[in-house]
């Protein structure tokens, strides 16, 4: 294949990838560590999950405004449950049902009463942090014991939390790219009138995105408690912000329709490359604030741009069959 003939554009987001990855390598000696190379798996994990879950929302018009405040009520109530029957699979089931009850309860008002889903995840998202610190009093939750094996531990030489991410981009690809629920989201995202014209259960389709947000969210609530080895009713504050600055950067489009679930991955790649080289190398945290805010302007600046540009050239592409010649008619007479 000719050099010419690569569609570089659509190959930007892992090149971008890269050359991050090798910028880095140079900024801090201590970037290519082993150590430092197992921490950055282990740190993307929660953020990833998350991204994953917001990408299918976004992709068929949605949004998650609720994820860090349900990931931090779901984590919670998760060690509770682990302290109270010493079992982490009931701790990964509670983590899961909370999270898919506070993702029903944005469903109903989005699908149902058509409230905009960033007014009902907002919404959802304050009685969440709300409730969890009621519960707690604000306190911390501490002495989890083997319950930091979900977030720490590892078997063989791959850490569990990579597993449990390994597993994630496995659904959602398949999700997405093979079933009929994933083209359904990328018709409503579209076009959410035609979909329903085409026979598309639209509401049906939302509630399933939410409830499978919902479960990422969970699982992510329990992985994050984990690893911090406490339950924190204040903790995760701002991770619906990294789940979607992820999605956003990876390719998946604001206005819907668009995204997929490797450049989602590669997403969150660049944004958990870009706060481990910014932590190495001594950045504030109020200037990593203000980089992050500044690449997801970026990036939805250029989707917005990207589709108007696409719009624009539909418009204008000249018909060639109109300027095409008329070809003789051809004659019965010799």
């Amino acid at each position: 294949m000719k050099l010419r003939n690569l569609n570089l554009s659509k190959y930007s987001i892992y090149l971008i990838l890269l050359a991050m990855f090798i910028g880095s390598s140079f900024l801090s000696p201590n970037f290519l560590t082993a150590e430092n190379m197992t921490n950055i798996p282990r740190q993307l994990t929660v953020t990833t999950i998350l991204a994953f879950g917001e990408m299918m929302l976004i992709i068929c018009g949605m949004i998650d405004l609720s994820a860090g405040s349900v990931l931090a009520l779901a984590g919670v109530l998760s060690v509770v449950a682990y302290k109270a029957t010493d079992s982490i699979i009931v701790a990964l089931v509670v983590g899961i049902v909370v999270g898919v009850v506070c993702n029903l309860i944005s469903a109903v008002m989005t699908a149902d009463f058509d409230v905009p889903p960033f007014i009902a995840t907002l919404a959802v998202g304050m009685v969440a942090r709300g409730a969890v610190l009621l519960y707690t009093r604000g306190q911390n939750i501490l002495q989890l014991g083997k319950f930091t094996d979900l977030g720490q531990g590892s078997i063989g030489p791959i850490p569990i939390p990579v597993i449990f991410l390994l597993v994630a981009v496995g659904l959602t690809g398949y999700l997405m790219n093979q079933t009929k629920y994933g083209r359904a989201l990328y018709a409503i995202g579209g076009n959410e009138l035609a979909a329903r014209a085409s026979g598309i259960n639209v509401r049906k389709t939302k509630y399933q995105a939410f409830i499978l947000n919902g479960i990422f969210v969970g699982v992510a609530g329990v992985l994050f408690m984990s690893r911090v080895n406490a339950g924190l009713p204040n903790g995760a504050v701002g991770y619906e912000m990294e789940g979607l600055t992820s999605a956003v950067v990876g390719g998946t489009s604001f206005t819907g329709g668009v995204g997929t679930t490797l450049g989602t991955l590669a997403g969150a790649f660049i944004i958990g490359l870009l706060n481990n080289i910014m932590n190495l190398v001594g950045v504030q945290s109020y200037v990593q604030q203000i980089t992050k805010g500044v690449i997801i302007a970026v990036a939805v600046m250029y989707d917005i741009r990207s589709k108007r540009a696409k719009r624009t050239h539909v418009i204008l592409k000249p018909d060639l069959s109109e300027s095409r010649p008329t070809p003789p008619e051809p004659s019965l007479q010799k």
